[in-house]
């Protein structure tokens, strides 16, 4: 009879399996996933894997290629349940082949076929248009990034119980759509890489700048954003935007230790030491938006944005900034993209280059944008930009409405600060 594992031992494998399953999951989920035809199939039979790993590895020890171990163990899950299926005869006949004993081997062989290519199908079938933004989000993070369902219910603020019935109606959709397990191509490819890329930007930003909840940033998920990312570049080399994106979310990233105080209080850009800024990811995001940029095809909106991050990148200071090229970028996005948010910010790197007064005006005329009403950058901008023309009674009430619409904790803290700030330099 075996020793149980010591408390602090135990913690250890967990922790082991755990890395282990977020980086072969993936891998392990799309080759089920391309024999099975079934998602959510081949998420149960990867699990499994995973149950028996807890509970054999503590008896047995780690294997010295556990991922190897996970999709050994995985296939066999497969091989029973098939033989156990009441359809295993349509099963055998769809797939062209009859399941007995001596043709085992062409199951392993099936499974064994490019890994490269199952993460990338899974990753598309993980981003289908026909599920919601919400799902796509979920189902991305479950099936290729790995993650738990609590760990997305907690990144996302939502009840694990919302987030698990989101991911079990994604699958029934994929499954009820006949989503095949395939690379699209041709301008299909073109279409879904698009949804592909949103759904990592998402996840990215919310953790690059929370939309709710106590902590301002949340670097896992911008870390799992990233990690997500090089692989797509890395299946994909010759598609710029992914390269794009992978610099956007580079250079960014690089400011997140800049981007709180001692206390997790929120640091704007003006005020955040660069000293602090990761000078090893802004070499790995310029270098990947040279290669979005050498391709020859015109810039889309992930490498503009790459570009406009590039500007800050390459600042000393706030006042060395390029803020005429930036306000120049953010034009050209604006045009691609017709985006009113983007027109905002642009109103913000006019104000710098050519004055506040300049960027106010510009504000001002989005003030009846539909896409911005209740959205709480508006007034902080339209704050800052009368608070820098002296207009404090004005830019108090903007901070103060801004701080009643974010749901952002720190956020608020930071623009009501702002508003007594304002009110500090009206009293006589």
């Amino acid at each position: 009879m075996s020793t149980p594992p010591a408390p602090a031992a135990s913690t250890d494998l967990h922790k082991v399996v755990d890395a282990v399953w977020r980086m072969e999951s993936a891998r392990i989920v799309g080759a089920l996933t391309r024999v099975t035809g079934d998602v959510g199939l081949a998420e149960e039979l990867a699990q499994d894997a995973l149950v028996a790993a807890l509970e054999q590895w503590p008896g047995s020890g780690v294997p010295a290629r556990p991922g190897a171990w996970l999709m050994a163990t995985a296939k066999h899950r497969a091989v029973d349940t098939f033989r156990r299926a009441d359809t295993l005869r349509r099963k055998t006949e769809q797939l062209g082949r009859e399941l007995d004993e001596a043709e085992e081997p062409d199951w392993a062989a099936a499974l064994d076929e490019t890994v490269e290519d199952d993460v990338l199908r899974l990753v598309f079938i993980a981003c289908h248009p026909v599920l919601s933004r919400e799902a796509r989000v979920a189902l991305t993070l479950r099936l290729v990034g790995g993650l738990t369902t609590d760990e997305i219910a907690r990144a996302f603020l939502v009840p694990e119980k919302t987030l698990a019935q989101r991911i079990v109606r994604a699958k029934r959709t994929l499954t009820a759509a006949h989503v095949p397990f395939e690379t699209p191509a041709g301008p299909e490819f073109t279409a879904r890489i698009g949804s592909v890329l949103e759904v990592l930007y998402l996840v990215f930003n919310e953790g690059y700048s929370a939309t709710a909840g106590e902590d301002w940033i949340r670097p896992s998920l911008c870390q799992e954003a990233m990690r997500l990312g090089r692989i797509l570049a890395g299946l994909v080399p010759g598609e710029p935007e992914v390269h794009g994106l992978v610099a956007l979310m580079e250079i960014q990233a690089s400011r997140l230790a800049a981007r709180v105080g001692p206390g997790g209080e929120a640091v704007t850009l003006p005020d955040q030491d660069r000293s602090r800024w990761d000078r090893v990811l802004i070499k790995h995001g310029l270098a990947a938006l040279q290669r979005a940029e050498e391709s020859g095809a015109a810039l889309g909106p992930y490498a503009l944005q790459a570009a406009i991050a590039a500007c800050h990148a390459r600042a000393a200071t706030v006042e060395d900034t390029d803020w005429a090229r930036i306000a120049a970028l953010y034009e050209a996005l604006a045009e691609l993209t017709g985006s009113p948010v983007v027109q905002l910010n642009r109103a913000v790197a006019v104000s710098r280059a050519y004055g506040a007064g300049a960027g106010l005006e510009m504000a001002d005329a989005l003030a009846d944008e539909p896409a911005l009403r209740g959205y709480h950058l508006l007034p902080t901008v339209r704050g800052d930009l009368l608070e820098q023309l002296g207009r404090l009674e004005e830019a108090r009430g903007e901070f103060e409405a801004a701080a009643a619409l974010t749901r952002n904790e720190r956020e608020r803290t930071l623009l009501l600060d702002r508003a007594a700030a304002c009110t500090r330099q009206l009293r006589p």
